[in-house]
């Protein structure tokens, strides 16, 4: 028998996009970025500020399966500036193990691509999580 996929729909794009999808044991999520609740950029210019709102809108996706971003256990940054990211690197990891409560146990990818949807964002954090 097959397993019931699950979605998750939300926010200011919930039209066009599903937050997140869980099929199984296994969560997929859409990439987040740093778009508050109202649909508005969050830290133009600043990638730390951006990174902190995408985990955040990446933990209320998952706690819509009931998970938490212990669960995660792979993870994809797209950057607009990787040269950026890894010069800033302390600053923005910290900022990572911030949001996970503490040194993240996961598979992560980084990767630089020309633009994102929105001129002003500068990260995408794409993730998948079992449970």
């Amino acid at each position: 028998m097959a397993t019931e996929k699950q979605v998750a729909r939300f926010g200011p794009f919930a039209n066009a996009i599903a937050n997140g999808v869980k099929k199984g044991d296994t969560i997929y999520l859409s990439g987040q970025v740093g778009i508050d609740d109202a649909g508005q950029v969050v830290g133009a210019g600043d990638i730390g500020a951006q990174v902190r709102q995408a985990y955040a809108n990446v933990a209320e996706t998952l706690s819509h399966f009931d998970a938490t971003m212990d669960d995660i256990v792979d993870e994809t940054w797209f950057v607009t500036d990787v040269a950026s990211v890894m010069g800033n690197m302390k600053g923005v990891f910290g900022i990572r193990a911030e949001c996970f409560g503490g040194d993240p146990q996961v598979a992560q990818t980084l990767i630089e691509i020309s633009s994102l949807v929105m001129p002003e964002l500068l990260v995408e954090i794409k993730c998948i999580a079992r449970v």
